[in-house]
């Protein structure tokens, strides 16, 4: 425990707090190299000593934790050292297994785990999910994710994931046709005594287990019918809040069990509130006939339309496309999977990369207008793309790969993202008539807004 804390400066407090960090990270690590060294002390087969119990009688033998190209230990071994670690064996049996992959088929990444340059938990995390691949096929990943060691745990993940896909596709294929086959809906049954103690009075839930690309549709067609729903309902009433986005999408959900009522709201047929059941009681004898017909719902069924933004690697010998490209929003997926994805679809259009220092998606040529930089602050429509496709993630104090990107005045303002460029002591927001105020570069390499707080985080002054 650290003493004198209340008297320590902000810039103590900030050193303190990195020093503690650094420390857990070298204790987690400590706690493998012990596991690895136990492991070793009795990596020898038992049944090899004198009066050695037999197998067949419970006596010890040689067991396989890792994955490929890990040696074996003994297994009554990982009891006692289960019992000095405070923990069950089944816990004790997987760190172990996670500690013989990384020294023995991740080595890069384990020297970049003893560097401390990531949570532990994270090499750990990549040794368990690439254990079924072989040693020619886990060097993709080894490599790949030490380059990545000072991402976020989230990045390193995402790029081990894709690695792992990369390095078997077949195997990743085999994978999802046995999850296709595990398809399903289930519909919850109340349980006694539920309605006056929990939440589910009057309401139920559904789990549907079903393919993806089904799912994005589903979920497409479920956002659009809600928002026609939400635009042709009713004022709410006074003193009362307007219902959510949600109660409007599990509206359109309850909706789909009568596909009769979703095509007559579609086309303007009823003007009955879908969360108010039809009494007949309280209608009249005979209701007059409307003089004008209503103006029909937005339809959402007017044709499928969808944006899918791909990543794709393509050999610089062959010039063939990986087997693995990643989708934005959804991760890394098979070239199968992305076309699941647009079967739906008659027509698909395919746009070219954006190149990020002209921003066009054609090969540019030396007088194409588009290469020019736009002389006002409002993106137009042509740097539009790059000024949605440019990175989500924001610099972290401590990431050396943000810290390794140009420089503020390198690619223009980073609290005013299309900003231009300014001589160093101007400021780009007095550069009016400026004529490269937007450029393409700029919105590339710029990170989206920030929030206020976010401002406000970069612009903390601690006092002294």
């Amino acid at each position: 425990m650290i003493s004198g804390l209340a008297k320590m400066s902000p810039e103590q407090l900030l050193q303190a707090a990195d020093d503690a960090l650094l420390k857990s990270r070298e204790a987690e690590v400590e706690k493998l190299e012990v596991l690895l060294a136990w492991g070793d002390a009795f990596s020898g087969d038992p049944q090899d000593e004198p009066n050695a119990v037999p197998v067949r009688y419970g006596g010890p033998r040689l067991i396989t934790l890792g994955g490929e190209g890990t040696p074996q230990m003994s297994d009554l071994a990982l009891v006692e050292i289960a019992v000095a670690r405070r923990e069950s064996v089944f816990t004790t049996r997987r760190r172990t297994a996670d500690a013989f992959d990384l020294r023995h088929r991740l080595p890069l990444v384990w020297a970049g785990l003893q560097e401390l340059r990531c949570e532990t938990w994270v090499g750990t995390k990549v040794a368990a999910m690439s254990r079924k691949l072989t040693l020619t096929q886990v060097a993709l990943v080894d490599v790949a994710v030490a380059e990545a060691l000072d991402e976020s745990p989230a990045r390193i993940l995402e790029i081990a994931e894709a690695k792992i896909i990369e390095a078997d596709p077949v195997a990743h294929q085999e994978r999802i046709k046995a999850n296709r086959a595990r398809k399903g809906v289930w519909c919850s049954r109340p349980k006694t005594g539920e309605s006056v103690e929990g939440e589910t009075a009057g309401v139920g839930s559904v789990f549907a287990r079903i393919d993806e690309a089904d799912l994005e549709a589903h979920r497409e067609f479920i956002e659009e019918l809600a928002q026609a729903l939400a635009a042709h309902a009713g004022p709410p009433a006074e003193g009362e809040e307007p219902p959510s986005m949600d109660h409007w999408r599990a509206e359109a959900f309850a909706m789909l069990a009568d596909p009769a009522a979703v095509l007559a709201f579609l086309r303007g047929e009823t003007d009955q509130p879908v969360d108010e059941p039809t009494d007949e009681s309280d209608q009249p004898a005979e209701a007059p006939a409307p003089e004008a017909t209503a103006e029909p719902a937005t339809s959402p069924t007017a044709g499928p339309s969808a944006t899918v933004v791909v990543h794709v690697a393509q050999d610089p010998d062959t010039g063939a496309l990986g087997p693995v490209a990643r989708v934005e929003g959804l991760g890394p997926r098979l070239l199968s999977q992305v076309r699941d994805l647009l079967r739906r679809h008659a027509e698909v259009t395919v746009t070219p990369v954006i190149d990020l220092h002209t921003g066009l998606r054609t090969p540019h040529r030396r007088q194409d207008p588009h290469r020019a930089p736009h002389p006002g602050r409002r993106v137009p429509p042509r740097h539009r793309p790059l000024h949605q496709d440019r990175p989500s993630t924001r610099p972290r104090p401590h990431d050396a790969v943000w810290q390794a990107r140009p420089t503020r005045a390198d690619r223009g303002s980073q609290r005013h993202p299309t900003a231009a460029t300014s001589p160093p002591g101007q400021d780009p927001r007095r550069l009016h008539g400026s004529p490269a105020r937007t450029r393409p570069l700029d919105l590339a390499y710029t990170p989206r807004p920030a929030p206020p707080r976010h401002h406000q985080w970069h612009h903390v002054d601690h006092p002294r």
